[in-house]
Protein backbone atom coordinates (compact mmCIF):
# COMPACT_ATOMS: atom_id res chain seq x y z
CA UNK A 1 0.00 0.00 0.00
CA UNK A 2 1.19 3.54 -0.79
CA UNK A 3 0.28 4.73 2.72
CA UNK A 4 2.28 1.96 4.36
CA UNK A 5 5.34 2.67 2.22
CA UNK A 6 5.16 6.44 2.86
CA UNK A 7 4.73 5.93 6.59
CA UNK A 8 7.70 3.58 6.70
CA UNK A 9 9.81 6.07 4.78
CA UNK A 10 8.84 8.88 7.14
CA UNK A 11 9.81 6.89 10.19
CA UNK A 12 13.11 5.75 8.73
CA UNK A 13 13.92 9.34 7.82
CA UNK A 14 13.47 10.25 11.48
CA UNK A 15 15.91 7.51 12.51
CA UNK A 16 13.23 5.14 13.76
CA UNK A 17 12.05 1.69 12.79
CA UNK A 18 8.48 1.01 11.87
CA UNK A 19 6.53 -0.82 14.54
CA UNK A 20 3.59 -2.57 12.93
CA UNK A 21 0.36 -2.20 14.85
CA UNK A 22 -1.76 -5.11 13.62
CA UNK A 23 -4.71 -4.04 15.72
CA UNK A 24 -5.25 -1.07 13.41
CA UNK A 25 -5.71 -3.26 10.36
CA UNK A 26 -8.25 -5.52 11.98
CA UNK A 27 -11.97 -5.00 11.81
CA UNK A 28 -13.53 -2.94 14.59
CA UNK A 29 -14.28 -4.86 17.73
CA UNK A 30 -16.90 -4.24 20.37
CA UNK A 31 -15.13 -6.07 23.18
CA UNK A 32 -12.75 -3.35 24.34
CA UNK A 33 -12.13 -3.18 28.09
CA UNK A 34 -14.05 -0.63 30.13
CA UNK A 35 -10.94 1.53 30.43
CA UNK A 36 -11.17 2.29 26.70
CA UNK A 37 -14.48 4.15 27.13
CA UNK A 38 -12.55 7.23 28.26
CA UNK A 39 -9.97 8.75 25.89
CA UNK A 40 -7.40 11.09 27.45
CA UNK A 41 -5.74 13.51 25.00
CA UNK A 42 -3.69 16.69 25.22
CA UNK A 43 -3.56 20.06 23.48
CA UNK A 44 -0.80 22.67 23.40
CA UNK A 45 -2.81 25.88 23.17
CA UNK A 46 -2.42 25.81 19.37
CA UNK A 47 -5.69 26.45 17.57
CA UNK A 48 -4.97 23.87 14.87
CA UNK A 49 -4.68 21.11 17.45
CA UNK A 50 -7.68 22.52 19.34
CA UNK A 51 -9.72 22.20 16.15
CA UNK A 52 -8.58 18.68 15.25
CA UNK A 53 -9.09 17.58 18.84
CA UNK A 54 -12.59 19.05 18.71
CA UNK A 55 -13.27 16.92 15.63
CA UNK A 56 -12.13 13.88 17.61
CA UNK A 57 -14.34 14.98 20.50
CA UNK A 58 -17.45 15.09 18.30
CA UNK A 59 -16.63 11.71 16.78
CA UNK A 60 -15.89 9.95 20.06
CA UNK A 61 -19.04 11.41 21.60
CA UNK A 62 -21.12 10.05 18.74
CA UNK A 63 -19.47 6.65 19.15
CA UNK A 64 -20.28 6.54 22.86
CA UNK A 65 -16.79 7.30 24.18
CA UNK A 66 -15.87 10.16 26.51
CA UNK A 67 -12.94 12.35 25.52
CA UNK A 68 -10.97 14.37 28.07
CA UNK A 69 -8.48 16.98 26.87
CA UNK A 70 -5.76 18.64 28.97
CA UNK A 71 -3.74 21.74 28.06
CA UNK A 72 -0.06 20.85 28.51
CA UNK A 73 3.40 21.95 27.43
CA UNK A 74 4.99 19.96 24.63
CA UNK A 75 7.68 18.35 26.79
CA UNK A 76 5.05 17.36 29.36
CA UNK A 77 2.94 15.72 26.64
CA UNK A 78 5.71 13.33 25.65
CA UNK A 79 6.49 12.44 29.23
CA UNK A 80 2.79 11.86 29.98
CA UNK A 81 2.50 9.52 26.99
CA UNK A 82 5.57 7.65 28.17
CA UNK A 83 4.19 6.99 31.65
CA UNK A 84 0.68 6.21 30.39
CA UNK A 85 -1.08 9.31 31.70
CA UNK A 86 -2.23 10.25 28.17
CA UNK A 87 -3.74 8.04 25.49
CA UNK A 88 -3.45 10.10 22.32
CA UNK A 89 -1.69 13.24 21.01
CA UNK A 90 -2.61 14.69 17.61
CA UNK A 91 0.16 17.30 17.36
CA UNK A 92 3.39 15.47 16.44
CA UNK A 93 4.79 17.99 13.92
CA UNK A 94 7.58 16.39 11.90
CA UNK A 95 10.49 16.66 11.41
CA UNK A 96 11.01 19.24 14.18
CA UNK A 97 9.52 17.25 17.07
CA UNK A 98 11.03 13.97 15.98
CA UNK A 99 14.48 15.42 16.42
CA UNK A 100 13.63 17.27 19.62
CA UNK A 101 12.00 14.19 21.22
CA UNK A 102 13.81 11.40 19.40
CA UNK A 103 14.55 9.52 22.64
CA UNK A 104 10.85 8.69 23.06
CA UNK A 105 10.65 7.20 19.57
CA UNK A 106 13.96 5.41 19.86
CA UNK A 107 12.97 3.73 23.13
CA UNK A 108 9.46 2.89 21.88
CA UNK A 109 7.64 4.71 24.67
CA UNK A 110 5.28 6.34 22.15
CA UNK A 111 3.62 4.68 19.16
CA UNK A 112 2.54 6.09 15.81
CA UNK A 113 -1.13 5.77 14.87
CA UNK A 114 -0.62 7.53 11.54
CA UNK A 115 -0.43 10.91 9.82
CA UNK A 116 -3.35 13.30 10.30
CA UNK A 117 -2.11 16.09 8.02
CA UNK A 118 0.35 16.20 5.13
CA UNK A 119 1.78 19.38 3.62
CA UNK A 120 1.84 21.70 6.61
CA UNK A 121 4.53 24.33 7.11
CA UNK A 122 6.19 25.89 10.16
CA UNK A 123 8.86 28.59 10.13
CA UNK A 124 9.43 32.31 10.71
CA UNK A 125 7.03 34.56 8.81
CA UNK A 126 6.68 38.30 8.19
CA UNK A 127 3.86 40.37 6.74
CA UNK A 128 4.22 40.59 2.96
CA UNK A 129 4.71 44.37 3.18
CA UNK A 130 7.89 43.60 5.15
CA UNK A 131 8.99 41.04 2.58
CA UNK A 132 8.39 43.58 -0.19
CA UNK A 133 10.72 45.97 1.67
CA UNK A 134 13.58 43.46 1.53
CA UNK A 135 13.08 40.69 4.12
CA UNK A 136 12.58 37.46 2.23
CA UNK A 137 15.00 35.14 4.04
CA UNK A 138 16.54 34.50 7.45
CA UNK A 139 19.71 36.15 6.19
CA UNK A 140 17.81 39.41 5.69
CA UNK A 141 16.54 39.74 9.26
CA UNK A 142 19.63 41.23 10.89
CA UNK A 143 20.00 43.78 8.09
CA UNK A 144 16.88 45.42 9.49
CA UNK A 145 17.42 44.57 13.17
CA UNK A 146 16.29 47.96 14.46
CA UNK A 147 12.99 47.82 12.60
CA UNK A 148 12.21 44.50 14.32
CA UNK A 149 13.58 45.70 17.68
CA UNK A 150 15.66 42.49 17.45
CA UNK A 151 12.63 40.39 18.42
CA UNK A 152 11.01 37.31 16.93
CA UNK A 153 7.68 36.44 18.53
CA UNK A 154 7.16 32.81 19.42
CA UNK A 155 4.54 30.73 21.14
CA UNK A 156 4.56 28.75 24.38
CA UNK A 157 7.87 27.62 25.93
CA UNK A 158 9.02 24.27 24.59
CA UNK A 159 7.78 24.92 21.06
CA UNK A 160 10.34 27.59 20.12
CA UNK A 161 13.50 25.62 20.91
CA UNK A 162 14.87 25.23 17.37
CA UNK A 163 14.69 29.00 16.91
CA UNK A 164 16.18 29.68 20.35
CA UNK A 165 19.05 27.32 19.52
CA UNK A 166 19.69 29.24 16.30
CA UNK A 167 19.83 32.53 18.22
CA UNK A 168 22.18 31.04 20.81
CA UNK A 169 24.48 29.86 18.00
CA UNK A 170 24.35 33.30 16.36
CA UNK A 171 23.07 31.81 13.12
CA UNK A 172 22.30 34.49 10.50
CA UNK A 173 23.78 37.06 12.91
CA UNK A 174 20.82 36.68 15.27
CA UNK A 175 22.95 36.33 18.41
CA UNK A 176 21.70 39.61 19.89
CA UNK A 177 18.07 38.93 19.05
CA UNK A 178 15.41 37.70 21.47
CA UNK A 179 12.76 35.04 20.97
CA UNK A 180 9.70 36.34 22.84
CA UNK A 181 7.88 33.33 24.28
CA UNK A 182 4.23 33.63 25.29
CA UNK A 183 1.40 31.65 23.66
CA UNK A 184 -0.25 31.34 20.28
CA UNK A 185 -2.86 33.92 21.25
CA UNK A 186 -0.27 36.24 22.77
CA UNK A 187 1.82 36.07 19.60
CA UNK A 188 -1.17 36.64 17.33
CA UNK A 189 -2.28 39.62 19.40
CA UNK A 190 1.13 41.21 18.81
CA UNK A 191 1.04 40.37 15.10
CA UNK A 192 -2.47 41.77 14.70
CA UNK A 193 -1.55 45.02 16.45
CA UNK A 194 1.58 45.51 14.35
CA UNK A 195 -0.10 44.44 11.11
CA UNK A 196 -2.88 47.02 11.49
CA UNK A 197 -0.23 49.74 11.94
CA UNK A 198 1.95 48.33 9.13
CA UNK A 199 4.80 47.90 11.61
CA UNK A 200 7.59 45.37 11.14
CA UNK A 201 7.16 42.10 12.97
CA UNK A 202 8.72 38.63 12.66
CA UNK A 203 7.03 35.62 14.23
CA UNK A 204 6.58 31.87 14.12
CA UNK A 205 3.97 31.16 11.51
CA UNK A 206 2.42 27.95 10.31
CA UNK A 207 -0.19 26.48 8.07
CA UNK A 208 -2.89 25.34 8.58
CA UNK A 209 -4.08 28.33 10.57
CA UNK A 210 -6.52 31.21 10.15
CA UNK A 211 -3.55 33.62 10.05
CA UNK A 212 -3.09 32.53 6.42
CA UNK A 213 -6.60 33.78 5.64
CA UNK A 214 -6.50 36.92 7.79
CA UNK A 215 -3.11 38.34 6.75
CA UNK A 216 -0.91 38.50 3.68
CA UNK A 217 2.17 36.62 4.92
CA UNK A 218 5.54 35.62 3.55
CA UNK A 219 7.39 32.65 5.01
CA UNK A 220 11.15 33.24 5.11
CA UNK A 221 13.48 31.09 3.03
CA UNK A 222 16.86 29.85 4.18
CA UNK A 223 15.77 28.24 7.43
CA UNK A 224 16.22 24.65 6.31
CA UNK A 225 18.73 23.83 9.04
CA UNK A 226 16.37 25.19 11.72
CA UNK A 227 12.90 24.09 10.65
CA UNK A 228 13.52 21.79 7.70
CA UNK A 229 13.39 22.17 3.93
CA UNK A 230 10.72 23.90 1.88
CA UNK A 231 9.74 26.54 4.46
CA UNK A 232 9.60 24.08 7.32
CA UNK A 233 7.47 21.67 5.33
CA UNK A 234 5.89 19.42 7.92
CA UNK A 235 3.59 16.48 8.33
CA UNK A 236 1.53 16.11 11.47
CA UNK A 237 1.14 12.68 13.05
CA UNK A 238 -1.07 11.19 15.75
CA UNK A 239 0.75 9.41 18.57
CA UNK A 240 -0.43 7.17 21.36
CA UNK A 241 0.98 5.72 24.52
CA UNK A 242 2.67 2.35 24.14
CA UNK A 243 0.17 -0.48 23.76
CA UNK A 244 -2.90 1.70 23.24
CA UNK A 245 -3.83 0.28 19.84
CA UNK A 246 -3.59 -3.28 21.14
CA UNK A 247 -5.70 -2.48 24.20
CA UNK A 248 -8.31 -0.28 22.48
CA UNK A 249 -8.30 -1.27 18.78
CA UNK A 250 -11.65 0.20 17.81
CA UNK A 251 -11.10 3.77 18.95
CA UNK A 252 -7.42 3.60 17.95
CA UNK A 253 -8.58 2.65 14.45
CA UNK A 254 -10.65 5.82 14.32
CA UNK A 255 -7.67 7.95 15.33
CA UNK A 256 -5.47 6.20 12.78
CA UNK A 257 -7.97 7.09 10.02
CA UNK A 258 -8.53 10.68 11.17
CA UNK A 259 -6.82 12.60 8.35
CA UNK A 260 -7.33 16.23 7.37
CA UNK A 261 -6.15 18.63 4.67
CA UNK A 262 -4.81 22.17 4.92
CA UNK A 263 -7.88 23.87 3.43
CA UNK A 264 -10.23 21.98 5.79
CA UNK A 265 -8.24 23.01 8.84
CA UNK A 266 -7.74 26.62 7.71
CA UNK A 267 -11.50 27.03 7.39
CA UNK A 268 -12.30 25.25 10.64
CA UNK A 269 -9.79 27.37 12.56
CA UNK A 270 -11.22 30.48 10.95
CA UNK A 271 -14.68 29.54 12.22
CA UNK A 272 -13.25 29.40 15.73
CA UNK A 273 -11.07 32.50 15.72
CA UNK A 274 -13.05 34.87 13.53
CA UNK A 275 -16.65 33.69 13.79
CA UNK A 276 -16.63 32.87 17.48
CA UNK A 277 -17.66 29.22 17.18
CA UNK A 278 -16.57 26.75 19.81
CA UNK A 279 -14.29 23.94 18.73
CA UNK A 280 -17.12 21.42 18.66
CA UNK A 281 -19.40 23.83 16.75
CA UNK A 282 -16.70 24.44 14.15
CA UNK A 283 -15.94 20.73 13.90
CA UNK A 284 -19.61 19.83 13.46
CA UNK A 285 -20.10 22.51 10.80
CA UNK A 286 -17.09 21.30 8.82
CA UNK A 287 -18.16 17.66 9.08
CA UNK A 288 -21.59 18.53 7.70
CA UNK A 289 -19.89 20.25 4.76
CA UNK A 290 -17.61 17.26 4.13
CA UNK A 291 -19.56 14.02 4.69
CA UNK A 292 -17.07 12.22 2.46
CA UNK A 293 -14.40 12.70 5.15
CA UNK A 294 -16.71 11.37 7.84
CA UNK A 295 -17.10 8.14 5.86
CA UNK A 296 -13.32 7.74 5.57
CA UNK A 297 -12.71 8.44 9.26
CA UNK A 298 -15.29 5.92 10.44
CA UNK A 299 -14.81 3.11 7.93
CA UNK A 300 -14.86 -0.13 9.92
CA UNK A 301 -15.27 1.70 13.24
CA UNK A 302 -18.03 0.66 15.65
CA UNK A 303 -19.70 2.43 18.52
CA UNK A 304 -18.59 1.47 21.99
CA UNK A 305 -21.47 -1.00 22.18
CA UNK A 306 -20.71 -2.53 18.76
CA UNK A 307 -23.17 -0.75 16.47
CA UNK A 308 -22.50 1.02 13.17
CA UNK A 309 -20.22 3.96 13.97
CA UNK A 310 -20.95 6.11 10.93
CA UNK A 311 -24.70 5.92 11.39
CA UNK A 312 -24.39 6.83 15.05
CA UNK A 313 -22.22 9.89 14.40
CA UNK A 314 -24.38 11.09 11.51
CA UNK A 315 -27.41 10.89 13.78
CA UNK A 316 -25.57 12.74 16.56
CA UNK A 317 -24.51 15.68 14.38
CA UNK A 318 -27.70 15.74 12.33
CA UNK A 319 -25.94 14.71 9.13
Amino acid sequence: MIFARSLKAALLTAGMTLAVLPALTAAARADEPAACSGVHVAELGWTDIAFTTAVADVLTDGLGYKLKSDLLGLDVVYQALKIGKLDVFMGNWRPVQNEQFKQYFNEGSVEVLGPNLLGAKYTVAVPTYVADAGVKSFADLDKFADKFDRKIYGIEPGSNQPLIDAVNKNEFGLGKWKVVESSEQGMLTQVDKDYKKQKWVAFLGWEPHAMNIDYKLTYLSGGDDIFGANFGSSDVYTLSRKGYAAQCPNIAKMFSQLKFNVAFENQGIHLMLKEGKSGKEAATAMMKEHPELLKEWLAGVATLDGKDGLAAVEKKIGG
